[in-house]
């Protein structure tokens, strides 16, 4: 299975995700990737969309190689192996780390929300969104912290995941919904046409465009 694009990818999850009874729900997506395939499951299922900030933490001598994640308020966690063999990230680099990444989750926040707090999410059915799942770690910390915030159930709707990520999370999060997972999954992009970089505009704009579909009464 190749997705056409993020809309179509939306567009399928949210038929999946139609045919559950959701009790009191809320899309909150992972941005960037994540608001065009939200966009379409909160158009899709009348339910109101957010955004939640979260940033992966990268190895300082290998950033792209995940050890955990920030969100919003400095939630955050991360492996507790990095301090051992055969890393040993220092406590002062990790502090510099978990610091950086915070002030860039404070960055983005502004531009996608302003001075708006998030969506509650005390006592209702989380669908958090993303475009793919790799490790998952961002997704993680995301559903803890919504869960802190005081979320009744996490629904995770993803379109594709790594097969080994989806298992673990199944065993933390309420529910995983997943498309497809491939078995030689290698990244998020190769199961896409197209691809591209989503903009901080696109997610100001899917944003804007959500809050003008009326909503069902209760939500």
């Amino acid at each position: 299975m190749v997705f056409k694009n993020r809309t179509e990818a939306g567009k399928l999850l949210a038929h999946k995700l139609a045919s559950q009874k959701i009790e009191n729900p809320v899309v909150i997506a992972l941005p960037r990737g994540g608001v065009p395939v939200a966009y379409e499951i909160s158009k899709a299922l009348n339910t109101p969309l957010d955004v939640l900030v979260v940033r992966k933490l990268g190895m300082p001598s290998q950033p792209e190689y995940g050890i955990g994640a920030i969100t919003e308020e400095g939630y955050y966690w991360v492996d507790p192996t990095v301090q051992r063999a055969p890393f040993f990230l220092s406590q002062e680099d990790l502090d510099d780390l978990i610091k950086r990444e915070g002030k860039e989750v404070e960055r983005r926040v502004k531009i996608y929300r302003g001075n708006r707090a998030l969506t509650s999410v005390k006592d209702r059915t989380i669908i958090l969104v993303d475009d793919g799942l790799a490790t998952g770690v961002t997704a993680k910390v995301g559903a803890n912290y919504l869960k802190q915030k005081g979320a009744k159930r996490i629904i995770l709707a993803i379109p594709v995941c790594a097969p080994e990520s989806a298992t673990q999370l199944r065993k933390e999060l309420d529910e995983v919904i997943c498309l497809f997972e491939p078995e030689q999954f290698w990244a998020v992009g190769l199961w896409y046409s197209n691809f591209e970089q989503v903009s901080d505009d696109e997610v100001n704009s899917y944003l804007h465009q959500v809050q003008h579909i009326p909503m069902a009464k209760g939500l």
